[in-house]
């Protein structure tokens, strides 16, 4: 098995939104934002050969995006299908594609406008899979930002029969499995990988960055903070116990590493490049 993070894109959100209750006088100390108040964000994905098939976890914004908005979240860098093919790996190679959950910035990319201007999934030998909970909750728009939820994402791979609605926490495939968490939204789900020894896990919004390592410092985009944060300090503690690599779905620096308890509810986070990783 082979894990590459690859990004579907980097963008910026408001410094505020992303530490929520935290003042901003503590979040800029760690996470400097520019003149128009915003930080810097990464969308890593992550990509696993395991087998002969290639299952990527989340896709990114996507190319869908319309020049006003790339000007608004500062979108820039090599999307989905870009970062995918400089690694030799094609639209077409792509054989099941997991999605934590449905905003934009995580959905967006599994979708594309073909020659002729239809919208299409991306990976067309794909099969999608997402929590119907979370499928729900997009059809209904509910979420803090009514323009998270972007129907061009997600009700195409509805159309052409090609996503599958799962509930709770299964097993995708040997050694990959899914787990609701909930906190960021009601079904958002991460991805665990385990090889033998090796494991790994696809945290998805319940750990972002590594500024985000602290119990309160969670985004105000969670439905539920105080499930972020139990969902959250569950995982590192976790993943320090059993010696987990956390990949990062929002670092623009470290996408991933292996985390180390230093104290009550206090974490150290040492880099680890998957993109050279095997397990």
């Amino acid at each position: 098995m082979e894990l590459l993070v690859v990004s579907g894109g980097r963008f910026k959100l408001d410094g505020g939104s992303m530490f929520g209750i935290v003042p901003k006088p503590l979040w800029q100390k760690i996470c400097p934002p520019d003149d128009r108040n915003r930080i810097t964000n990464d969308t890593n994905c992550l990509l696993i050969r395991k087998d002969g098939r290639n299952i990527l976890v989340d896709t990114g914004y996507g190319d869908k995006m319309t020049d006003r908005d790339r000007g608004i979240y500062g979108m820039s860098g090599s999307t989905i299908l870009g970062s995918l093919s400089d690694r030799g790996v094609s639209a077409e190679d792509i054989d099941l594609v997991i999605l934590s959950h449905l905003h934009f910035d995580h959905a967006g990319g599994a979708t594309r406008l073909d020659e002729e201007g239809q919208i299409v999934p991306a990976f067309p030998n794909a099969q999608y899979v997402v929590q119907k909970g979370e499928w729900e909750d997009a059809l209904n728009d509910y979420g803090t930002m009514k323009t998270t939820y972007r129907p061009e994402n997600y009700q195409p791979l509805m159309d052409q029969g090609v996503l599958t609605l799962v509930e709770g926490d299964m097993e995708i495939e040997d050694g990959i499995r899914v787990e609701v968490t909930g906190g960021h939204t009601r079904f958002h789900q991460l991805v665990k990988v385990e090889s033998g020894d090796a494991k790994a896990v696809y945290s998805g919004d319940i750990l972002p960055m590594t500024t985000h390592l602290r119990a309160p410092y969670n985004m105000a985009y969670d439905l539920f903070p105080y499930d972020t944060m139990v969902a959250k300090m569950r995982l590192l503690q976790q993943a320090a116990d059993e010696g987990w690599i956390i990949v990062l779905d929002h670092d623009a620096s470290v996408s991933s590493g292996r985390t180390s308890c230093e104290g009550e509810d206090r974490y150290e986070f040492d880099p680890v490049a998957l993109n050279q990783h095997s397990a």
